[in-house]
């Protein structure tokens, strides 16, 4: 394809643009700043050099004349930009435009197959290595291994030799010695990803002198070209490394203890090729036949130093660490490189980034050492000092090696199939602790790799140490704070107790972690920290598998303490653990989701409740709290009741069943823990699940006098919320929910009763003795996962405050008082001194004031404290309380209870808002309001059993919007607004019990259907509801401050059409009637949005309809009348919402063809056209016109004339920023004159100045625009050519002097040159000659303005 005059031009990171170039007629050849701009930056992306040039070569090959085809002799730039778009694509920063460049490029040359596009990308791609920009040189060598890939008949030398002629370093600038060397090191590695490197032996040698040549560049390139030459030689075969590479590479091998890069290249050369690099050679080489010995243990040390503070950015393990060690482990070396090099000679400099070299050594050479050689290991000092470590750097803002090691930990026991080594190294991490505590996460997850085997190994050994704790196993350690705090206390028994503590929560964990456990496991665990927690044995017992080893040290109470917390947090694990096992049965139930039973569908909860019965009926164990008689006969009622409900169990109530057994059996393991309280709650409970249960209950009336179980049931389920207990609370939830369906209006006041802040008192001081006294003992697994614990983050700055409080009269008078009675205040002693025991005396007595008073200070911070964490809690419990209403209103959404909820929700709403503005509260804020919009007025399902209470809901409607009417802020009256919407929705769903919904006639039409719905008004009474709405409408257009909005009359309408008919007067009369601007434009807004509305038509008749839109005519006609003349910033508004209701009522007129009658609606329309508010805003004169179209006028057009410049004035030109204006020109100067006349002795005489205005040299007779120097050049003003005298040259001479001085200018600089469109437009010589002179003599002291205007003057003959 032939391209006619095209150049290139760069277009930032669209790519190569190919653009029209000027003809030779009008400037030749392209300027040279546009040729720069073309190129680009030189070496910037590796294309703009090569864009430069062809630019060039385009532009030698095009004949001057134009006009001939051009053929592109390399045929490149025949296809276009797509092309060369490649290459931009190539260097951008994006790694993704990167690769889809590199791919298009290969599959544009395979499908081409063209030698002259392949050999100029070759070039271009050549070039890109050396490139400034750092995403550019990856992207062209990646590119240029995979086009050597794909095209293998490309000889490798041939590009080497491109690529070292390109990159010259001998030859190269010195500021662009960084490029160039890039350059070279990007190539080999392009020649090395391309895969053909090894197999060219040629090319491979030129490679690796290359990169030794660059490894002297260390200040760009600093290790990578070490690193890449260790890389190609990894890859080699054994056979080209002897014959090809040795003898080069023998000098680096052979100083290979001076650097960590030389004794990197011999391990790797050592482990590839052992049959070249053997010990004899290498005691040739360096003088020894292995290389990890007592000889080089010094020298490795400081290689191995010198290795860890180069890598110390990068958080790895060096790699020349890792191949010795895999090098002394194949010389037999291990021991000394491992006591030797690492731990007396590395652990001894107190560096960071040696030490954690070492750890990671630690953690990188477990899957690599024997089990004799982890035990060496796990023991030594490296695993002294990670602990130090880890405890050292528990605060934020240390580095944390802990997590990273848990990753070693993790790799290793995923890919060691061995459970003995498994085991090796869990016990290896586990007996590493600091005073008794392993430093190992007691809830690392690494637990779920280990075998069957290791894992049921690893909990023998946990129970073991347990029970009898073994101290000199562990690698124990204490921090220098710790040594400085160490008391005379017993520290053994510090370090058991920790060691259970910690031993406790791993074997609690292992169920939620292990992968391979099975039910047995499960269950031994949980019956092990069951037994523990609450029970002891008297002496050895082989019927009880926990009471066969007693322990060395008893429990303390504190150890029981921590037991039973985290025995809780085991049963809520439980309860929510997957079904175990691979039968048929536990897939089944896997699929279900069914959770915290067995395989075989028992509840975890109740196994140990079983197994709790046989441990109380054992001789040899005994309890920890024995039960008495009372709490005997509740715990065996209570067995018996959850048998009576597994007989009961069926399918449609195995839920429901499901949940009463867990809470009956839940609050029976609680006995173990809480007697006292438990018996009462739990008697109560069995009373409750018997009549849930029971048929006779049910048919039974409730009796008024005494509560039902409903209401008993939710007294005990508020008491449990209460509980710090997670399980407790969730099963609570469950229960809640199968109780909803027989929830009575009692039951449900208790859980308001909640909320209301009435009856805060009782409830509060219940939550808080229930949340202090477990506040102590609370564990990890029993931490509220719904926010109780984050809520007690308050702020704790108003405490501070209390300290600077000014000291009360109080104070002040009982220490005038004690001063008085040591006299020190007595006038005739006041120059005395007081004796030594007055002093003391006097000291004792302000010492005990002052303790006093700071007594009286802390009460008071406590008890304010107290009350601050009161108010937390009691929130909290809302909080808990008020996911029990959610339920309700999801589950139950068709109950009548459901109105009794809306008013206390609407209350907690505006106690909120009006309440502090701290997170917890306006968290606790959010979620009443979600529940209220989410759960109450979008449920789709309402209730429809309203018939009966029709008046109430009625009465509650009435209430909710005058509540609304009434409140002060507007978003709290939304809400009241929201939920008598809620309650117009209810009512006009249901159906009325007297009469039935009228029925279409055409049963099968949809239309039809769907207008009955509309027209039937359910059990709303429409005149009684549209009064109360109306008074709302009311307030609304007529009060100055109303809480209501507009969007909430407009939900109004427009949820339900048929309160349109009964509103729609009041909208029309207050169009005039409303007091203010914005309400009168409100109006016209609704009423707009009224008319808008499609089933407001099947409400009124023809004639009502047509009556509605003459009155709404009359009305915005009346509201237009009374604009004043000038229209005020507050009336535009009301003016455009009325325009825009009229353009609607004048296009349903015209429309629907009503008759109505609109003369004066066009009086008053046409005398709005007078007023310039009107036309000055766009906005209004759209809607003015568009409502007069409507009345057959349309809007004059105005003409467009250009302005009439004045005589003597100049017309006012916009000048072009950047260019020359056109009087400015030459070829310009003489071509003003000629057309003027003024050149030819025309008018050049009639044009005379006035007499006054002659400068000093226009009165001597002199050419104006001559100067000393230059007495032949025409006087010119403003850039105009002007004549009339003198020496001036005639039309012709001018113009050839113009073209000529055109010409050369042209050539300094193109971005002058003129348009040949704007030179017939001059303006008047003489005109502008009186002007100028004018202004001359009014700058006569500016000499600078003085040559520009008085050159060119026509002289006056005198």
């Amino acid at each position: 394809m032939a391209m006619r005059g095209a150049a290139l031009r760069y277009r930032g990171d669209r790519g190569v643009r190919l653009t029209r170039r000027p003809s030779p007629s009008r400037g030749g050849r392209a300027a040279p700043e546009e040729a720069e701009r073309a190129g680009g930056p030189t070496c910037g992306s590796g294309g703009g050099m090569a864009v430069m040039e062809l630019g060039e070569e385009m532009e030698q090959t095009e004949p001057r004349g134009g006009g001939a085809a051009v053929t592109d002799p390399r045929g490149v730039l025949r296809q276009g930009r797509a092309f060369l778009d490649f290459f931009w694509d190539i260097a951008k920063p994006e790694q993704e435009v990167r690769l889809a460049a590199t791919e298009s490029l290969l599959r544009h040359l395979r499908e081409g197959k063209k030698d002259d596009e392949l050999k100029y990308t070759l070039k271009r791609l050549v070039e890109g290595l050396g490139a400034t920009r750092e995403a550019a040189r990856p992207g062209f060598s990646l590119a240029l291994a995979q086009v050597l890939q794909a095209f293998e008949e490309i000889p490798l030398c041939s590009i080497l030799e491109q690529i070292k002629e390109k990159h010259n370093l001998e030859k190269v600038k010195k500021k662009l010695v960084r490029n160039a060397a890039f350059g070279n090191f990007f190539g080999v590695m392009a020649l090395f990803q391309s895969g053909r490197l090894v197999k060219d032996r040629k090319a491979l040698l030129e490679s690796i002198q290359l990169l030794q040549q660059l490894t002297n560049h260390q200040t760009h390139l600093r290790d990578l070209p070490r690193k890449t030459l260790i890389d190609i030689t990894s890859e080699v075969p054994e056979t080209v490394f002897e014959e090809v590479l040795f003898d080069i590479l023998q000098g680096d091998l052979s100083s290979a203890f001076t650097s960590p890069e030389n004794l990197h290249l011999l391990l790797v050369g050592m482990q590839k090729f052992p049959g070249v690099l053997k010990p004899k050679k290498l005691k040739k080489l360096f003088g020894s036949s292995t290389v990890v010995n007592k000889e080089n243990v010094s020298r490795l040390v400081e290689l191995l130093k010198s290795a860890a503070k180069s890598e110390k950015e990068d958080k790895k393990l060096p790699s020349v660490v890792f191949d010795l060690l895999q090098v002394a482990l194949k010389e037999g070396a291990f021991e000394l490189f491992w006591n030797e090099v690492v731990e007396n000679g590395l652990l001894k400099e107190k560096s960071g980034p040696v030490s954690h070299m070492c750890y990671r050594l630690l953690g990188s050479a477990l899957p690599s050492l024997s089990l004799e050689q982890l035990q060496v290991v796990l023991k030594g000092k490296v695993m002294l000092h990670y602990g130090e470590h880890v405890v050292a750097t528990q605060s934020p803002q240390g580095f944390k090696f802990a997590a990273e090691m848990e990753g070693y930990i993790d790799t290793f026991l995923s890919g060691c199939d061995d459970p003995e080594r498994q085991l090796a190294v869990m016990m290896g991490f586990s007996t590493l602790t600091n005073q008794g505590r392993p430093v190992l996460l007691s809830a690392s997850r690494v637990v779920k790799h280990l075998q069957a085997v290791a894992l049921h190994r690893y909990i023998s050994w946990l129970k073991d140490m347990f029970l009898r704790p073994d101290l000199d196993c562990c690698l124990d350690f204490s921090s220098n704070r710790q040594k400085q705090n160490r008391q005379n206390a017993d520290i053994a028994q510090q370090k058991i107790a920790r060691l259970r503590r910690w031993i406790m929560h791993r074997l609690v964990n292992i169920i939620e972690s292990a992968t391979r456990k099975e039910e047995s496991l499960v269950m031994d665990i949980a019956r092990f920290c069951f037994f523990h927690a609450f029970f002891v044995a008297k002496k050895k017992n082989s019927q009880v598998a926990e009471a066969g080893v007693l322990p060395s040290e008893p429990l303390s109470e504190r150890d029981r303490t921590e037991t039973e917390n985290y025995f809780f947090g085991l049963l809520q694990t439980l309860n929510t653990l997957p079904v175990l096992g691979d039968t048929a049965k536990a897939a089944a139930l896997r699929e279900k989701h069914v959770h915290g039973v067995t395989a075989d569908g028992k509840l975890w909860i109740f196994l140990l409740v079983e197994y709790a019965n046989k441990l109380l009926s054992t001789e040899h164990v005994k309890a920890v709290k024995p039960f008495t008689k009372e709490q005997r006969d509740i715990w065996e009622r209570t067995l018996q009741s959850v048998k009576n409900l597994q007989k009961k169990e069926n399918k449609s109530d195995s839920a429901k069943v499901g949940a009463f057994q867990q809470l009956l059996l839940s609050m029976a393991i609680h006995l173990f823990k809480n007697q006292s309280e438990t018996v009462e709650v739990l008697s109560d409970l069995l009373n409750c699940t018997e009549k849930a249960f029971s048929k006779e209950a049910k048919k039974k009336k409730a009796d008024s006098s005494e509560p039902g179980w409903v209401e008993v049931m939710v007294e005990i389920l508020l008491s449990l919320l209460a509980q710090p207990s997670l399980l407790l609370r969730r099963i609570s939830k469950s229960v809640f929910v199968w109780i909803c369906p027989s929830l009575t209006k009692r039951g449900l006041q208790l859980i308001l009763d909640v909320f209301d802040p009435n009856q805060e008192q009782d409830e509060e001081s219940a939550v808080v003795v229930m949340e202090e006294s477990n506040k102590k003992t609370k564990s990890a697994q029993d931490v509220d996962e719904e926010g109780s614990e984050d809520s007690s983050d308050e702020d704790n700055s108003d405490s501070e405050d209390e300290e600077n409080e000014e000291v009360d009269d109080n104070f002040r008078s009982q220490l005038m008082k004690v001063l008085q009675g040591g006299n020190s205040l007595e006038e005739d002693k006041s120059d005395e001194e007081l004796d030594d025991e007055a002093m003391m005396a006097l000291d004792k007595n302000i010492s005990a004031l002052f303790a006093e008073q700071q007594k009286r200070i802390q009460a008071k911070k406590d008890e304010k404290d107290r009350m601050r964490k009161e108010k937390i809690l009691r929130r909290d419990f809302k909080a808990k309380v008020l996911d029990l209403i959610d339920v309700f209103l999801v589950k139950q959404a068709e109950n009548p209870l459901v109105f009794d909820i809306i008013e206390p929700l609407l209350q907690l709403i505006e106690q909120c808002m009006s309440s502090d503005s701290d997170k917890q509260e306006v968290d606790f804020l959010q979620k009443t309001a979600s529940i209220f919009k989410n759960s109450l007025c979008r449920n789709k399902q309402y209730c429809k059993r309203v018939a009966s209470l029709q008046e109430d809901v009625h009465a509650l409607v009435q209430r909710l919007v005058k509540r609304a009417c009434k409140h002060t802020d507007s978003a709290v009256a939304l809400y009241y607004f929201s939920a008598s919407l809620y309650l117009l929705k209810v009512l006009k769903g249901n159906t009325p019990s007297t009469a039935p919904p009228p029925e279409p006639e055409k049963q099968n039409d949809s239309k039809a259907k769907q207008a009955c719905q509309l027209l039937n008004p359910g059990c709303l009474n429409v005149k009684k509801v549209a009064a109360v709405y109306q008074q709302a409408l009311t307030q609304f257009l007529s009060k100055r401050n109303s809480p209501l909005t507009f969007s909430m009359f407009h939900d109004l309408f427009k949820r339900f059409p048929i309160m349109c008919k009964p509103l729609v007067d009041t909208l029309v009369k207050f169009i005039t009637a409303a007091a203010r601007q914005h309400q009168q434009a409100m109006a016209c807004l609704l009423l707009h949005r009224v008319l808008l509305i499609h089933e407001l038509k099947l409400f009124i008749t023809e004639e009502e309809w047509e009556e509605l839109i003459t009155r709404s005519i009359s009305q915005v006609t009346q509201c237009l009348k009374t604009l004043g003349k000038p229209i005020m910033k507050a009336e535009k508004e009301k003016v455009a919402k009325s325009l825009e209701l009229l353009n609607f009522l004048l296009k349903t007129v015209k429309g629907q063809e009503l008759s109505v009658e609109l003369a004066e609606v066009e009086e008053v329309l046409l005398a709005l056209q007078q007023l310039e508010d009107i036309g000055s805003s766009p906005r209004l004169d759209s809607l003015y016109w568009n409502v007069m179209r409507w009345l057959n006028h349309t809007k004059p057009k105005k003409e467009k004339s250009a302005p009439k410049a004045r005589q003597g004035e100049e017309p006012l030109r916009r000048k072009k920023k950047g260019f020359l204006p056109e009087s400015k020109k030459r070829k310009n100067r003489k071509k003003g004159v000629q057309e003027n006349g003024v050149g030819a002795g025309e008018d050049g005489e009639e044009e005379e100045q006035p007499l006054g205005t002659q400068t000093p040299r226009n009165k001597k007779g002199l050419v104006s625009g001559a100067s000393k120097k230059h007495p032949s050049k025409g006087s010119k003003e403003n850039g105009v050519a002007k004549a009339g005298g003198g020496d001036l040259p005639n039309a012709d001479g001018g113009d050839a002097v113009a073209d000529k001085k055109k010409k050369k200018k042209k050539r300094k600089n193109r971005k002058r040159k003129g348009a040949a469109g704007d030179e017939a437009e001059q303006v008047p010589a003489a005109k502008k000659t009186k002007e100028s002179v004018v202004q001359e003599t009014q700058k006569k002291k500016d000499k600078a303005k003085k040559k520009r205007k008085v050159k060119q003057a026509p002289v006056v003959q005198e």
